[in-house]
């Protein structure tokens, strides 16, 4: 089958020292922010679409604009581009999200999806007054996550008494134009993410780890899945840096690396980065200090240097090669990729012109190979 490429969209704060066109993504300007610069927006989705990615998530922080607004600002500049949107469980009522969800998909077009969030930090949070702990936070999921697919499901009002939520009658008046509903993306390290994501979510979001390793955890929940009776696809997301040569790709990693080394150190020497808190994050890091590098291309350098807060390993080498790389987490049943580089927008052209194609061309011969 087709795989789906995903790219990102970053939601550009507009202040005094900012221009439009500044979306890079490794560096910010000064100046408190004054709202969300629409013209960067603008052209920040049309550069994705027009470099051929199919989606484009849309991150959420207790600091960030709202994702649903982006998307759909986002989807009235382009034709065909898919919006992920990252949405946090427990903020606003379930039966609400299911009508946020539903509305937005219909000013989109029938290209909205949900990036499920349960929250991986404990400060980020509570900064929006959430002070329940992990296990807690991933049985309100369950609850939120249920409420919604219930309302989605039909036309009968919904009723339901948990432990977080109680709801009498609830019910949504407008459908998504997505059939059936619109699609719910999930990951995670931990065994409550694999099982609330097994139960709720189309598709598994890995962070990128070696193929050997995803294939053994792909299999792990899609077993979960089955239990529900359920299938589930996968993603996996990765920091491809691209030179003519590979020779060039490694000389520019490793200028990336001192630049974000650089941003650690002060006068009194080496600030150490926030360690993040989530399992993913945990599990990033090992895997990180076992090795620099998996797979031929697969390089942890970055991860270990940040502390893997997120998305942070980089396939390093010629498009070419790096496609060859891709294409090795298809083979495995990874049928999704989320791409983006460490200078965001002209990365995303660069992957446009080079890396994109060279993927699609190895999968569609892939598939005529299996047929």
């Amino acid at each position: 089958m087709p795989i789906e490429i995903c790219g990102m969209l970053l939601p550009v704060l507009a202040n005094s020292a900012a221009t439009p066109s500044r979306i890079g993504g490794r560096s910010s300007a000064g100046g408190r922010a004054r709202g969300v610069d629409l013209e960067a927006v603008d052209l920040f989705a049309r550069a994705h679409e027009e470099a051929g990615f199919d989606t484009a998530l849309i991150g959420s922080s207790s600091a960030a604009p709202d994702g649903f607004q982006i998307a759909q600002r986002s989807a009235a500049v382009t034709e065909r581009l898919n919006m992920l949107v990252s949405h946090r469980t427990g903020f606003i009522a379930p039966t609400m999200a299911a009508r946020l969800m539903a509305t937005t998909d219909n000013f989109c077009g029938g290209r909205l999806k949900v990036h499920v969030l349960v929250g991986g930090n404990d400060e980020d949070q509570r900064r929006d007054g959430d002070w329940l702990d992990h296990d807690e936070r991933y049985a309100r999921a369950d609850e939120y996550l249920e409420i919604v697919r219930r309302t989605w499901a039909g036309d009968a009002p919904v009723d339901f008494e948990g432990e977080h939520y109680r709801v009498s009658g609830g019910f949504s008046g407008v459908r998504s134009l997505r059939e059936p509903h619109v699609p719910l993306w999930g990951g995670g390290g931990s065994a409550e993410s694999i099982d609330l994501c097994a139960k709720h979510c189309e598709r598994f979001m890995f962070w990128g780890e070696p193929v050997d390793v995803l294939a053994e955890r792909a299999g792990e929940i899609r077993a979960a899945a089955e239990r529900y009776g359920r299938t589930i696809g996968f993603s996996v997301s990765l920091r491809p840096i691209l030179g003519a040569t590979e020779d060039e790709a490694w000389e520019r990693a490793h200028a990336l690396l001192e630049e974000i080394e650089a941003r650690f150190s002060d006068e009194e020497g080496i600030r150490a980065p926030v360690m993040p808190q989530s399992a993913g994050s945990t599990r990033l890091r090992a895997i990180a200090e076992r090795k620099d590098v998996y797979d031929e291309r697969l390089w942890m350098g970055i991860a270990r240097a940040t502390t893997a807060p997120g998305n942070s390993t980089a396939l390093v080498g010629t498009p070419e090669q790096v496609a060859d790389s891709i294409l090795r987490y298809y083979d495995v049943g990874i049928d999704a990729l989320l791409i983006r580089g460490f200078d965001a927008y002209a990365d995303t052209t660069l992957y446009g012109k080079e890396l994109i194609p060279a993927i699609r061309e190895r999968v569609a011969a892939r598939d005529a190979e299996r047929a």
